[in-house]
């Protein structure tokens, strides 16, 4: 046991040591591309700086498996060229045993990152967009979704407007049972029900709408007027409104169950959001791959040579397990291969892989 807990306590220190650095590298840059996006907007570097922060937490999310990997690779080379790993071997411990602490520490992290971190990078995800919004175009469109349907907010030169519909066509061009409140600096002036919106070349094409004026020292039941056909301004577009519902990652892992039920009770297709779900309960499984194929490459003494030839080929099928496991989610969220296989095929898979490959070079 002290053994395993030597192990841990040097692959922990390894991973939180590259996770240091890579979220300062990361950030900083960040800073830069914030810089180039917003140059020319009224942010200020402060608000850059607070972007860049915010943005910070979902990077590293993205990265943590290379981070993994590099911390598998950090812990063995070094095992090995302090002949650690000799007396290890020479004692009678096998392979395999020897990664029952690195394994267990990265469960372990796999766990923390989904249970703790996911909902720290959802928070920080939504709060960038909404400033980023902000600052790149001066207005904020919300969307939400709740048990009493579809909310949005537009802005223009006039003041807010906000619209709630029952549901909506999955496309999000087409809102039923809606309804619209405009709001001017005074006071709310204008409320519109209507069957449905259909949203076309940046105007809501109403039908069967009736309208209530609001202002003050109007009667709003005296003034009603019906209209068959109502043309309305907007500010929104579909790939907006989509974007508005934000990427899965978005969303804390929590909250997801209850969001995809409100999406599909919406009429939206909740198949993303799904598909992410199943990633995310996976991803412990997937960090115990890499911990198993950096090992595989790894766990050999320095004195066999060509150590670069063999951290090169761990971090590159790495990333060709990465980029499979990504091939899968894209092919899952269209619907070509069901979400149970497209979210957990390519963790078990590559955890497989490296032990097939580990037992190979331990055993030829």
């Amino acid at each position: 046991m002290r053994l395993h807990f030597y192990f841990a306590r040097k692959f922990a220190k390894s991973f939180f040591g590259l996770s240091a650095v890579f979220i300062l590298l990361t950030t900083l840059i960040d800073l830069v591309e914030q810089m180039r996006r917003l140059g020319n907007s009224s942010a200020s570097f402060g608000q850059l700086v607070e972007l860049t922060l915010l943005n910070a937490p979902d990077g590293y999310y993205t990265i943590l498996p290379l981070v993994m990997i590099l911390a598998t690779v950090v812990l063995f080379l070094g095992l090995a060229r302090s002949s650690e790993l000799v007396v290890v071997r020479a004692s009678g411990r096998s392979a395999l045993s020897t990664l029952i602490a690195p394994v267990l520490v990265a469960l372990m992290i796999g766990l923390v990152a989904i249970s703790v971190l996911n909902p720290i990078v959802a928070a920080t995800s939504k709060r960038f967009a909404q400033l980023f919004e902000f600052y790149s175009s001066g207005s904020e469109e919300v969307l939400s979704i709740s048990s009493e349907g579809l909310w949005l907010r537009q802005a223009d030169a006039e003041g807010q407007t906000v619209i709630r519909a029952a549901r909506a066509n999955p496309q999000a061009t087409i809102l039923y049972d809606v309804s619209f409140i405009s709001y001017g600096p005074n006071g709310p002036v204008r409320r519109i029900e209507a069957q449905s919106a259909a949203l076309d070349g940046g105007q809501w094409q109403l039908t069967d709408a009736t309208v209530w004026p609001l202002t003050a020292g109007t009667n709003p039941q005296a003034s009603v007027r019906h209209y068959g056909d109502l043309d309305l301004a907007s500010s929104l577009t579909n790939e907006r409104i989509l974007e508005g519902f934000g990427t899965p990652s978005s969303i804390s892992i929590w909250d997801l169950p209850d969001h995809i039920g409100q999406l599909t009770r919406a009429g939206f297709s909740a198949r993303r959001h799904a598909v992410w779900f199943q990633m995310e309960l996976a991803k412990p499984l997937f960090l115990i791959a890499m911990v198993l194929v950096a090992a595989a490459f790894t766990m050999r003494h320095v004195r066999f040579g060509k150590t670069g030839v063999a951290v090169l080929s761990a971090v590159m099928l790495g990333f060709g397990l990465y980029y499979v496991r990504n091939f899968a989610q894209i092919m899952g969220e269209n619907g070509q291969i069901p979400i149970i296989l497209a979210a957990w095929a390519p963790p078990v898979a590559s955890v497989m892989l490296g032990l097939g490959i580990l037992l190979h070079m331990e055993d030829g």
